[in-house]
This record gives structure tokens, C-alpha cells and sequence, in this order.
């Protein structure tokens, strides 16, 4: 995936797509928009006329080489070789969140401490997505029930700002592929070996 920050306006509706595709809990997010700038949301750095802001939209990685593969104990987390996307089987998951602890990226995994609760009485978004759990561990999954179908994840697809692209890395022909190939950009913890498979253009 690509996220092209000059286009992106931190609208949020990345986030409300996947929390209503996923029929997220209450209070869970696995998408979010974060500011680059200042110690605020939507608060630039610097002093005027010398501002500074960018937004960066944080969920899963869905790294090459993931730290959270490599220690879930139950191979409830794991890499579906086929997508590239990295996957939590709920059915496996122990809630030991070894996880959460390896993942360099802050924030991006939720636990369902309890037994998941929600604001609407009746489930939205998608009938394949499963159904949550207490005491497991979740995030962002690219919508893999979608890409099943041939369709992008739904972050991508409500992105009004086209900041969005998702496709395969190993086509050249690829809108992904043509971008990173175009634009600089810079992925996130870098050093730390995980190679995401996200990438932000700058």
C-alpha cells in the first residue's frame, strides 16, 4: 500500500471505513490518523509563516518479515504467503499478546478485555468478516475478505483524497509500483528489520 501525504487531508474516513467494514468493537480502531507537526491534532509546528504539518494514517504494517509471526507461541498470528497480508486467527489466539509486545509500531493491535461490545444492536460491514472475541488480540487484516474478491481493502476505496493506492509490489506495472518508482517516500522504523510493506510518499 501507498499513502500519499501531500494528498492526504486527515479527513478520517479511512478509519471510519475500516471500523464499519470490520464491524470494530466499541472504542476499537485500527486505522488511525495521526499529526505530524505539533504536540495537538492538526496542530502545526513551527511559528508563523513558518508552519509545518503533515498527517501520517497508522494501522498494521503487514511487514516482510514480521516480529509478531515469530513469537505468537500458537501460530494464531501469522503471514497468508498468497496476499502478503499478515493475519490473526481468533480461534488460536491465547491472549498473551507477545504480539503487541514484539511489534515496533505502537498502537496498531488492540485486546479485547471483555467480551466486545457495540453502539448499534445489529452487526455492519461485511458477513465474512469474523465475528470478535474476548481475550484476543486484533488489527488491521487489508480487508483480506475483500481482496478475496478481487476488491482493494475499504480504507482505500472511502478515500476521498486518492492518498490511497493498494496493489502488488512484485508488478512493475502496479499503481504501487509506478509510485514508490516516482515519488520519494519513507516507510516507517526502517532500522528495525520488519520491512513494512507500506509505503508513505512524501
Amino acid at each position: 500500500m501507498t499513502i500519499d501525504t501531500k494528498r492526504c487531508i486527515a479527513c478520517n474516513s479511512c478509519a471510519v471505513a475500516c471500523k464499519i467494514e470490520n464491524n470494530l468493537p466499541n472504542f476499537n480502531w485500527w486505522n488511525r490518523v495521526m499529526t505530524v507537526g505539533g504536540n495537538h491534532m492538526d496542530a502545526p509546528s513551527g511559528m508563523y509563516p513558518n508552519l509545518e504539518m503533515y498527517n501520517i494514517t497508522l494501522a498494521c504494517q503487514h511487514c516482510e518479515n514480521p516480529a509478531c509471526v515469530k513469537v505468537c507461541p500458537v501460530g494464531a498470528t501469522y503471514k497468508d504467503e498468497e496476499t502478503g497480508v499478515v493475519r490473526q486467527d481468533y480461534d488460536k489466539c491465547i491472549g498473551c499478546r507477545m504480539c503487541m509486545a514484539a511489534c515496533p509500531y505502537t498502537g496498531v493491535r488492540s485486546f479485547n478485555w471483555e467480551e466486545p461490545r457495540y453502539h448499534l444492536e445489529f452487526s455492519v460491514g461485511d458477513s465474512d468478516v469474523p465475528g470478535h472475541q474476548k481475550h484476543v488480540v486484533e488489527k488491521c487484516t487489508m480487508c483480506w475478505h475483500r481482496l478475496a474478491k478481487g476488491l482493494a481493502p475499504a480504507c482505500v476505496e472511502a478515500c476521498s483524497a486518492r492518498a490511497r493506492h493498494f496493489g502488488d509490489l512484485n508488478d512493475p506495472d502496479s499503481d504501487v509500483s509506478r509510485l514508490i518508482r516516482e515519488r520519494g517516500y519513507q516507510q516507517l522504523l526502517p532500522e528495525r528489520g520488519t520491512e513494512p510493506s507500506v509505503y508513505y510518499l512524501v
